[in-house]
């Protein structure tokens, strides 16, 4: 065996393997008697092609593959499905912005196909790198499978979703009050918005009366909306202005009339003035209320946020400008009564990054209410089960809302919607009306459903064909130029990428999936719209669990986003430490905090090229180190042909061991059954790390028989199995090299717990035996005494040390060790406490007591004075400002070493003054 493990050759060696041995196909796909199997399959959460993959997409990568290569091994028929979302908005806003970057144009002076192309080379670049960031990670994915949700069998899938939901009545189009992004020009969804708090002001103003005999006051936060008001409304019982209700007021510089209304639920009398401008078309909450009292919805907003024709000497204004002009406006007319200043939420876009507007736009939406309860069902009798549990109240809470979902997009890159507007040509239809002519050409046809939208216009919906603009003799066809909203797509993924609406082998064979590993924030954007539509479509749920990952945040607590451009390549993680030991990090910082931060510093390699490494990563080398160089240790010793017998194994560090080695198992097992992830890498660690090399291997150096190379044989075959699903690169290597004429471990059974090997009693006293002999080993550092010199130990504990006496011993280079419940510590002497009571160590003769506190005391000084010097620099607020994150975070660890050497040698210097 090589003395180092070089990651990047054998990584290269065995993607290269199971490639050619096609490893990641499922069973099925050679051998159909595998079809009666039971299957695990997982489709890949498709990650947006707008840019390279973060960290936070290979921990979200890392728990699927570990899921399916554990079900791989327990002989499962597995699938797990690759493929890359289109991200509508957000690719199209990325590459406008290049656009406008590099060439100082808009989408407008390419036009719709040109820029759609120009989408679609950005997608192929992506996707390739996307693709080799996964593989490169270890990703077992069946690559011929891999999918795109603008790809021919997604797009067909989606045309046949539309259309049935159409025909069913469950879309429409309608003029409603939409989030508008003033930048990008098309509706974003409530999920797609974040929110600022920003320093703004109240402008309370004289609305006055249209017969002028006075004013009511009304405070707003949005003076350029007072162009778009229809009413005022004030509370019934509120004495102020109960006088005014039902007469009408003059709209300042438009000098429109509009009533005064009775409203309890818009308005708080206690707040402000009392009275509450109504603006229909641009605030969601008057929005309602002009839904109530059936106002009209007056649009004053073009589709940049200027303001349009309605708003009179104003038009053409915009944002800050038209606010500005509106207030120089009241406060000319003697209308302004006072300013006070105001802080606000406001709502931007999480593509654009510009403010939102609320505006009355003619869109596309899905009726809800029945789809919603039906999801809700799902989680609620528990067919769709949530880890942890707590965010199925996310998933119930949003669907709970039951709002209709707004599926139209302004945009040109994604699914067209495939409608198309109908326009009566007078001179060729004659006298027919249009409904008369859509039935003279559709009544027979199933793939066609027509209907009267609100607006009074007809539509037509084609579930297959794209109709031509002459289609039909006297009317003309117009494709509605809106595309679907992402979301509606990535809402068929689980059976769009096995090929519905065809009733293919692979719906048979995989569906419904088995397991959805995603992130919290797209819980309603994605999970909740998965489960309707699987339901509607297939009458079944899309998946029988939702594992639910952490998120991973940066070294500033922020979280890692392509968006905000923090997130760190996967790929220099894989460079600097390798693709396992990447993998067992993110394993291991699957906790319940469901939040892990990762800070990282820049690191100049020699080929000149930067990488983002983290200390973090350290862990994960450091075990693939310790288990490499222990298979080098035991390599001479392996014995690969035999069967273990476990009644050769009769000393009872033996039996311990195997004890261990199965308790392990059934913890493993246990763990992946709770999805619990970091309870997995845990325990393996601690049993390879500290059970196998440091005590086992340890008690065994010297004297490694024919036994005992079995019985380490077995279990490092045995760990090389259960490490496999977090660390596949360097278990598959070590298992070509130590057994040769096994399987490979990829497609190995995994193993199964020996209950009559797991003796609870044994497992008990070696960890008190491992405890005395770590407390020894604390005392010889708390007082730097040599692990060579001999020294002697008294426990006073009630437990039963006689079998392991001389285990101890040797373990702790101990010159004599006494035990008994009544034993008294002796004169001089260091303590430390134990399982069971406590440990004493005789220090006369080994130590000078003067000069080992005198030693004490100047350490203790020097800790303090350097903890010191840290502290003031971290309370420098310039230095905290402007230092980077690595920096901080290497200063913190500083201190905490020092404040570490103070709390140790201050408790080893009150024993000494005590003794």
């Amino acid at each position: 065996m090589e003395t180092r493990y070089n990651h990047r050759e054998i990584e290269s060696k065995w993607l290269k393997n199971w490639d050619e041995q096609k490893n990641f196909k499922p069973a099925s796909d050679a051998n159909p008697a595998a079809k009666k199997q039971e299957h695990f399959s997982i489709v890949i959460p498709p990650p947006n092609v707008t840019g390279a993959l973060h960290l936070g997409h290979a921990l979200n990568n890392t728990i699927q593959d570990i899921l399916i290569r554990y079900n791989r091994k327990l002989g499962k028929n597995t699938l797990w499905i690759p493929g890359t979302d289109h991200a509508g908005i957000a690719t199209q806003a990325v590459v406008e912005k290049r656009l406008l970057q590099d060439e100082k144009k808009t989408r407008h002076d390419l036009g719709r196909e040109e820029l759609v192309k120009r989408i679609w080379k950005w997608k192929d670049e992506y996707e390739a790198r996307i693709t080799n960031q996964l593989k490169l990670l270890g990703s077992s994915c069946d690559w011929d499978r891999q999918r795109f949700t603008l790809d021919s069998i997604c797009a067909k899938a989606v045309r046949y979703a539309f259309f049935n939901l159409f025909k069913k009545g469950l879309i429409y189009r309608g003029k409603r009050l939409v989030n508008w992004d003033t930048h990008l020009h098309t509706a974003v969804a409530d999920d797609e918005i974040y929110h600022e708090t920003v320093k703004g002001h109240f402008w309370t103003f004289k609305y006055p009366l249209a017969d002028g005999s006075g004013y009511i006051p009304v405070a707003t936060t949005r003076p350029e909306t007072i162009l778009g008001d229809t009413a005022v409304a004030v509370h019934s019982e509120d004495e102020r202005y109960k006088k005014f209700i039902g007469k009408t007021l003059l709209v300042p510089f438009v000098n429109r009339e509009i009533p005064v209304i009775a409203d309890a639920i818009l308005v708080d009398m206690e707040f402000g003035t009392g009275s509450v401008k109504v603006t229909p078309a641009h605030d969601p909450n008057d929005y309602a209320t002009g839904l109530r009292h059936k106002l009209p919805m007056l649009n004053i907003l073009n589709e940049d946020g200027s303001l349009n024709e309605n708003a009179g000497e104003f038009k053409g204004l915009k944002g800050e400008k038209a606010r500005t002009a509106v207030v120089e406006g009241l406060e000319k007319a003697g209308l302004l009564l006072k300013v006070e200043d105001h802080e606000m939420q406001i709502g931007k876009s999480d593509r654009s990054k510009t403010i939102i507007e609320p505006y009355l736009s003619d869109q596309w939406f899905v009726k809800m209410d029945k789809l919603a309860e039906r999801a809700m069902q799902a989680v609620e009798n528990g067919e769709v089960k949530f880890t942890p549990a707590r965010y199925a109240k996310n998933y119930l809470n949003w669907l709970g809302e039951k709002r209709d979902w707004c599926i139209s997009r302004q945009l040109w890159w994604g699914h067209q919607i495939p409608i198309w507007h109908v326009e009566k040509l007078r001179v060729e239809s004659g006298g027919l009306r249009v409904e008369e002519i859509l039935k003279g050409c559709f009544l027979d046809r199933s793939d066609i459903h027509f209907y009267k939208a609100e607006s009074g216009d007809w539509l037509v919906c084609s579930l297959e064909m794209d109709l031509k603009e002459n289609e039909i003799e006297g009317l003309k066809l117009t494709r509605d130029p809106d595309v679907l909203d992402t979301w509606f797509s990535s809402a068929l993924w689980p059976h769009s990428t096995m090929g519905w609406p065809g009733e293919t082998e692979d719906l048979k064979d995989f569906y419904p999936t088995s397991v959805l590993v995603t992130a919290r924030d797209i819980i309603s954007l994605w999970v909740a719209r998965m489960v309707i539509f699987s339901q509607e479509n297939l009458g079944k749920i899309p998946f029988d669990n939702v594992y639910i990952n952490p998120t991973i945040l940066d070294g500033l607590g922020r979280r890692m986003s392509k968006s905000l451009g923090n997130g760190v390549d996967p790929l220099d993680i894989i460079e600097k430490y390798g693709a396992d030991a990447l993998r067992f990090v993110m394993c291991s910082m699957c906790t319940e905090n469901q939040e892990a931060r990762l800070p990282v510093k820049k690191e100049k390699l020699e080929d000149g090229r930067e990488i983002n490494v983290s200390e973090k990563f350290e862990i994960g080398r450091n075990f693939g180190n310790k288990l490499w160089n222990a298979a080098r240790f035991l390599q001479p010793h392996i014995v690969e042909s035999e069967e273990l017998r476990v009644e050769s194994c009769a000393k009872l560090e033996d039996k311990w061991i195997l004890s261990r080695l199965n308790t392990v198992v059934r913890q493993i097992q246990n763990a992946f059954e709770n999805y619990r992830f970091s309870e997995y890498a845990a325990i393996i660690y601690h049993f390879v790390w500290d059970d196998l090399c440091s005590r086992y291997l340890e008690i065994k150096k010297g004297d490694i028989s024919k036994e005992s190379s079995s019985l380490l044989s077995h279990s490092l075959y045995t760990v090389l199995d259960l490490l496999h699903p977090i660390m596949p690169f360097i278990t598959e290597e070590l298992n070509s090299i130590l057994f040769p004429n096994s399987q490979r471990v990829i497609l190995r059974q995994w193993p199964k717990a020996n209950e009559k090997l797991i003796n609870a009693e044994i497992e008990k006293q070696f960890e008190d035996v491992f405890a005395i002999v770590e407390a020894v080993r604390s005392v010889r550092g708390r007082y730097s005494i040599a692990p060579a010199q001999k020294i002697a130990a008294v426990a006073r504990t009630s437990e039963k040390l006689e079998n392991c006496k001389n285990m101890i011993m040797d373990l702790s280079g101990l010159s004599s060790f006494e035990f008994g419940v009544d034993l008294k510590k002796p004169a001089f002497s260091a303590s430390v406490v134990i399982p069971g009571g406590e440990l004493f160590i005789p220090l006369e003769g080994i130590l000078d007591k003067e000069k080992e506190i005198a030693r004490l005391k100047k350490e203790i000084e020097k800790a303090e004075n350097f903890a010191v010097n840290i502290e003031k620099k971290l309370s420098n607020e310039n230095f905290v400002k402007n230092a980077p994150a690595a920096v901080i975070d290497g200063e913190q660890q500083k201190l905490a070493t020092q404040k570490d050497i103070v709390e140790k040698s201050k408790a080893a210097l009150e024993e000494l003054c005590l003794t």
